[in-house]
């Protein structure tokens, strides 16, 4: 689903990754983070897509929200076990919103 965000400015943080073939409870660690990320303060939405390259993008209201995710104490052991035995590469960017335009309005 697309994300329903505020009109901007805000923040998106993107982050693509390229898998590994371990499964070793990814999945339920994703969905954990889905949900814990939705909790905090600040967040506004998500969406990911995965095929040979995944893309997740997480909206959010500001730097400061960014930093207190990126700090959190269960999403640094999953951002820990990303680089372990997960992920062969990522990339991870922020980038602020200026503009945005949906259809249909």
């Amino acid at each position: 689903m697309i994300a329903k965000t505020p009109n901007p400015p805000y923040y998106a943080v993107i982050f693509s990754s390229v898998r590994t073939d371990t499964e070793d409870g990814y999945a339920s660690m994703a969905e954990m983070m889905m949900q814990l990320a939705a909790k905090q303060p600040g967040y506004l939405g998500v969406e990911h897509a995965r095929a040979d390259l995944g893309i997740t993008v997480s909206y959010w209201t500001d730097e400061a929200a960014i930093a207190a995710w990126k700090a959190n104490a269960e999403h640094q052991l999953a951002q820990r076990y990303g680089r372990e035995k997960w992920y062969a590469s990522f990339c991870l960017r922020i980038a602020k919103v200026e503009r945005a335009y949906s259809f249909p309005v």
